[in-house]
């Protein structure tokens, strides 16, 4: 998909179409997910430091990312996709490979092709976006068609014309040529991929190691066997948030832990999967990063257990002068779970302690809760989040500009308008308005996004 999560902004936004929108967080140490390609004729790129983005580009849009949205579009370009064949790959939200032999959708380069221009023309129909497809031998030409092909494009890369194409390149198209190692092939003179190919693979072994020497020269020969997986089994499941402000108070830092502990757990259950090892991640005021784990007697699901590890490893770590950020994971995966009547003692007489009255404590907010944000409970104060989903009792759907000094903005308009929508300023705790889930960007596809069903061709 192009330029993903901007581009989704893009169409469900009229008034961004054809402006400059960056998504990613918005506090200090937020970083960027996703420009637009009008933001990144300014340098604007992902993973750049948000603070250096508006500074290039103070006029553009910037947003919080809305994973409930991209979510289900990702299901329906994913639908899309499973269609064709049964050897489906995900990258990621908005990337994957396909094998398209083994569904017996293409013969030859030719079929490939027609089936990848229909493919484009579904992705537009059912999502309102543009997809680029790379079409070749390969998961690494592919990929590297994919990424010439962009945007809206479609690169078939013919049997044949492999090492032609690749020769005169920078050896930074290869995958896993990054600056560091680029710098290192330069210092040696080689510049582009035939350079590879011709210093031989002993010499690469020598300035690279055996791994990456092997494997980078095996590249530079178009020779890459690896096959579409259909299902990339995960080993482990993590959340972790940094913060505006760093965390002093040690009591607070317990109830992060909790928190996140609580949050993994939910992702481990969506995932139907329990765990064996907990993991806390700890980056401290100086940057400097500690993990500590400990290994259950048998894998669970059982959010009181996954806490009081955690609790536990916290107790080793020295967070005297602040916390940047923190994280629980939980890794070892299993299909199954070994029941912890300790743990579900423990819970209960927690939740009694709650339901007596004892005070909620109160949490930090951190930079990039985005996700989490879209299902807070209705007890929690609510945050209106730069580009999230409102509606109004008289105005109707928008999205939230902006807020600030106990005033939130809102411009009002769906997916489905023609002109751009009126802009209204509430007190933020107008009765009127209310958090929304997205709209679809297609009207019709969807009675609500978030759906799991997709359409096939």
């Amino acid at each position: 998909m192009d330029a993903f999560y901007a581009s989704a902004e893009q169409a469900a936004k009229p008034s961004l179409r054809g402006k400059a929108v960056v998504v990613g967080g918005l506090g200090p140490r937020g970083v960027v997910a996703t420009a637009s390609y009008e933001a990144r004729k300014f340098g604007v790129h992902s993973a750049m430091p948000m603070g250096q983005a508006r500074r290039l580009a103070p006029h553009a849009a910037y947003l919080v990312p809305r994973f409930r949205l991209y979510r289900a579009i990702s299901e329906q370009v994913m639908g899309l996709l499973g269609a064709l064949s049964p050897l489906v790959e995900p990258l990621s939200l908005d990337e994957a490979f396909v094998d398209l032999e083994a569904g017996e959708a293409a013969w030859d380069a030719d079929s490939a092709e027609a089936v990848g221009r229909r493919l484009r023309d579904d992705i537009r129909r059912v999502t309102g976006l543009t997809g680029s497809v790379g079409l070749a031998a390969s998961k690494m030409l592919a990929k590297i068609g994919s990424e010439e092909a962009k945007p809206d494009g479609l690169v078939l890369i013919r049997p044949g014309t492999e090492r032609a194409l690749l020769g005169p390149r920078s050896v930074r198209i290869l995958p896993g040529v990054g600056p560091a190692t680029g710098d290192h092939l330069r210092r040696a003179g080689i510049l582009t991929v035939e350079e590879i190919a011709g210093a031989g693979e002993d010499e690469m072994v020598r300035l690279l190691g055996k791994a990456h020497g092997s494997h980078l020269y095996e590249m530079a020969l178009a020779r890459d066997e690896r096959p579409v997986v259909a299902e990339r089994d995960s080993k482990s499941v993590s959340v972790e948030d940094t913060y505006d402000v760093d965390i002093h108070d040690r009591v607070r830092v317990r109830m992060e832990v909790r928190r996140l502990a609580d949050r993994c757990v939910e992702r481990l259950r969506s995932a139907e999967r329990s765990g064996r090892t907990v993991v806390l991640k700890v980056r401290r005021y100086d940057f400097s990063t500690l993990t500590r784990s400990e290994t259950l007697r048998g894998p669970t699901d059982d959010p009181g257990v996954v806490r009081e590890a955690a609790a536990r490893l916290l107790e080793s770590v020295d967070t005297t002068g602040g916390v940047r950020l923190l994280g629980v994971g939980v890794s070892g995966l299993a299909d199954f779970t070994q029941e912890d009547l300790f743990a579900q003692f423990a819970a209960a007489e927690e939740e009694a302690e709650a339901a007596a009255g004892e005070p909620e404590g109160t949490a930090v907010a951190p930079v990039e809760a985005a996700e989490e944000a879209e299902a807070e409970p209705e007890h929690v104060e609510r945050r209106w989040l730069a580009g999230h989903d409102v509606r109004h009792a008289e105005f109707g759907p928008g999205w939230v500009q902006g807020s600030g000094l106990g005033r939130v903005t809102v411009r009002f308009e769906t997916p489905y308008d023609a002109v751009r929508g009126r802009v209204r300023t509430f007190r933020v705790d107008d009765p009127e308005l209310v958090p929304a889930e997205p709209l679809p960007l297609v009207e019709g596809a969807e009675d609500q996004v978030g759906s799991s069903s997709a359409p096939a061709t």
